[in-house]
């Protein structure tokens, strides 16, 4: 029985490269009517602005937000119409926030993208952070947590931590995209990535082009 309380995904976002990952995760969860609890590390504030120019600020999150989901993963700005009111923000020094308590009522985490010191805070339960946090809560109370992992090569340690996630029953999804759906453009790779995240969720999209089982599907037929 649904009534009418707000039970967000919350998206973590941590400082490995692939900002566009995250951006394209949250539109997804967005136009599919979900709420969103977002957490942003201070590491990936550096890469955002170090991949897109922009500046994410906790006083002024909303317009940042805003400015971050509608840029293409080209870099082209206003690429997208998005509205970010279904959004809640809290900072990653606020270890009292709502979700760092299972209490608090939320659908799941997605973690996009997961750097591999998040991989391995999470899977140490180090709680160091609140993205750290909410993903230790979220496996506590048996709630999915998606975690995208972003980082090539990896090393046995990094590779560990990964099995230990999985046996902790998280959904360890590295940010591989895949060429069978047609990808012309780097926004279609980015949200290939992003859709498989949405499908771990059980979140319905429409980002990329399936497999039906037609070889050369995507394949452009000349007239």
């Amino acid at each position: 029985m649904n009534d009418g309380k707000r039970t967000p995904w919350v998206v973590g976002v941590s400082g490995a490269s692939g900002t566009p990952y995250a951006a394209a995760v949250l539109r997804g969860l967005l136009a599919a009517g979900e709420s969103v609890d977002l957490v942003v590390s201070r590491a990936s504030r550096l890469t955002l602005l170090d991949e897109t120019g922009i500046s994410f600020r906790d006083a002024h999150w909303r317009e940042d937000l805003a400015t971050w989901l509608a840029r293409g993963a080209d870099g082209k700005p206003d690429t997208f119409a998005v509205d970010v009111s279904g959004v809640r923000y809290w900072a990653a020094g606020d270890l009292a926030a709502g979700p760092s308590s299972g209490s608090y009522p939320a659908k799941g985490m997605l973690v996009v993208p997961a750097s591999t010191a998040a991989v391995a805070g999470v899977a140490l339960g180090l709680s160091k952070d609140l993205l750290q946090r909410v993903a230790s809560v979220t496996l506590k109370e048996r709630r999915p947590l998606v975690v995208a992992v972003r980082e090539t090569p990896l090393n046995g340690q990094t590779l560990k931590h990964m099995v230990a996630l999985d046996e902790a029953g998280a959904v360890v999804l590295p940010a591989s995209p895949a060429f069978y759906a047609g990808a012309t453009h780097i926004q279609d790779l980015v949200d290939f990535v992003a859709g498989r995240v949405l499908d771990a969720a059980g979140v319905p999209h429409r980002l990329y082009r399936r497999w039906e089982g037609e070889l050369g599907g995507a394949t452009p037929r000349s007239g």
